[in-house]
């Protein structure tokens, strides 16, 4: 693997403020929230793949606004049929008994059998009903998995790739990507730590598609979408983080 899987800290951080813009409506037998760019154009697309806490987490809308302000239309899906994880969920809650499903009245499991054709669905819906020409896909935590296993632009699927903090992406699928890929990572990850930030590194030169692998000093995992906007550093990183991948889809996308 060149992510380790999820842990208490795909889950941890901080509510951010501020008032979504995007519209909730639903593909199939999920929820997606869009937003449009001021111009309106769907040309250029982003498909946002959240963490666990999932597409109603506001910090999560705001990111999805963000992206729509620097004109590109977003889609974000429910990838977790109504059972994402609340921010900070206490007790004895076992993450891996949640991807099997135990934790939900359906016994829905979160794992590819059950993400892949949500993934594939909001792809043919963006390029269809949307007439996306090109799609970047951004992958937070959990996400990043997705993005990965989707970076396939031969195959009419995602052509541009980012993502940040990745969990649980094995070394197979990101030796089976086709596309561009930028990572932002951070100094404090035992999800995303040093020796997987290195082999993802060897794997992505290897295959000789563009890449980069931006590291931020003094931040945790989870800090691009959960970080404390109150520490400045955080606040510093997850502001660069965001700006590493409008640029790398101004560039790629």
């Amino acid at each position: 693997m060149t992510s380790h899987p999820p842990g208490k800290c795909c889950y941890q951080g901080v509510k951010h403020e501020g008032t979504a813009t995007g519209e909730f409506s639903t593909l199939g037998d999920f929820e997606i929230y869009t937003k449009y760019p001021e111009n309106k154009s769907t040309e250029k697309g982003i498909l946002i793949i959240t963490d666990v806490i999932g597409h109603r987490f506001i910090n999560a809308n705001l990111i999805a606004d963000q992206f729509a302000a620097n004109g590109y239309f977003v889609m974000m899906p429910d990838l977790f049929h109504k059972d994402p994880i609340p921010l900070d969920r206490p007790g004895d809650f076992d993450i891996m008994k949640w991807m099997q499903g135990e934790y939900s009245e359906s016994k829905t499991p979160h794992t590819p059998p059950t993400v892949d054709p949500i993934v594939d669905s909001c792809l043919v819906e963006m390029r269809t009903k949307y007439n996306c020409k090109k799609i970047g896909a951004v992958g937070y935590c959990f996400g990043g998995k997705y993005v990965v296993r989707h970076l396939r632009p031969d195959a009419g699927k995602i052509d541009v790739g980012y993502t940040a903090h990745p969990s649980f992406v094995q070394a197979d699928e990101l030796r089976d990507l086709k596309g561009p890929l930028a990572i932002s990572a951070a100094e404090t990850d035992h999800i995303f730590p040093t020796e997987k930030r290195h082999e993802t590194e060897t794997i992505l030169k290897d295959l000789g598609f563009p890449y980069q692998i931006n590291l931020y000093s003094g931040v945790e995992h989870g800090f691009a979408v959960r970080g404390d906007p109150k520490n400045r550093v955080a606040q510093y990183a997850k502001e660069n983080a965001f700006l590493q991948a409008v640029q790398w889809f101004e560039e790629h996308l």
